[in-house]
């Protein structure tokens, strides 16, 4: 009996130290987060943090900068992911071609993804200055522009301008992760498609695009729970600025909290941001549930 109850035992004891840290890490600050929530805790005077209940979370819905936050983060998340992902899905598609330079081409592909995104940030701001910026530069030569723009400082473009940078650092996730489910796709599909007269758009819209659908929805849904949570690349590129216009939610949450020392109203920012991408998750499991 004892020997037995060992047996069943040792599982569970290998699996303690990692449920001992994922508490510690991730469920202790969670919880910390959703006290602070209730508390108007500011951190130049901690001694003085009273209750509030639901006031933080009051406050959010009659706070301008919140919904000009939150339409930026949608404008923000969509924009991203669709073209993060049709770009991963165009290379995904040349790459699991065959020709000579293809293993280098696939090292080329992950350089982006590995990159800090301190970096990139640093690297699109180089990139887009108004003085000696490569863009504007190529753009006066070109004779699309005649004097150079200020692509971070303007009001209308600031954001598609760090769009276009975290586009540029995430689409290896798609192109990665779409090659390798390209190649589960097997060959005799094809050839039995080739035979019955498909042409190229057919194969790839009869065959490939259902073959790979289950992949592409898993990718599609980590993938906006981390556009959703990034703001290393906003912070370094714009700070939010100008004005609000690339302020999103976690950006918002974490300037008020790091830059006002807000911690209980960041605390209730973050905790919507929450809620909303768990409501996404919880759709996305009922709908896979049912499909299975």
């Amino acid at each position: 009996m004892r020997n037995s109850l060992k047996k069943a035992s040792v599982p569970y004891l290998f699996l303690l130290p990692a449920v001992l840290i994922t508490v510690a890490v991730i469920f202790v600050p969670a919880g910390k987060t959703v006290i602070l929530s209730f508390y108007d805790y500011i951190l130049f005077n901690p001694s003085e943090s009273p209750y509030v209940g639901l006031g933080n979370f009051k406050r959010i819905f009659s706070d301008e900068i919140f919904w000009i936050s939150l339409w930026n983060s949608l404008i923000w998340i969509v924009s991203v992911i669709t073209f993060q992902f049709l770009l991963g899905l165009g290379i995904a598609l040349l790459i699991n071609e065959s020709f000579w330079w293809r293993p280098v081409a696939r090292m080329l592909v992950v350089v982006p993804w590995a990159l800090p995104s301190v970096i990139i940030g640093l690297m699109f701001t180089w990139l887009y200055d108004s003085n000696v910026g490569v863009l504007n530069a190529l753009l006066i030569k070109g004779g699309l522009i005649e004097q150079p723009v200020a692509w971070l400082a303007g009001g209308n473009t600031a954001l598609p301008a760090v769009v276009v940078a975290l586009i540029w650092q995430g689409f290896p996730f798609f192109a990665v992760t779409l090659l390798a489910a390209l190649q589960t796709v097997q060959e005799d599909l094809y050839e039995a498609a080739e035979l019955d007269g498909a042409n190229a758009f057919q194969r790839f819209w009869n065959i490939t695009l259902p073959s790979i659908a289950p992949i592409i929805a898993t990718t599609l849904l980590l993938r906006t729970i981390w556009v959703a949570n990034s703001l290393d690349v906003i912070l370094v590129m714009t700070g939010g600025g100008p004005g609000y216009t690339t302020y999103t939610l976690p950006l918002y949450a974490f300037l008020k909290a790091y830059s006002s020392m807000e911690f209980g109203y960041g605390a209730a920012l973050s905790i919507v941001l929450t809620l909303m991408l768990m409501s996404v998750v919880v759709l996305y499991v009922r709908r896979a549930s049912r499909e299975i």
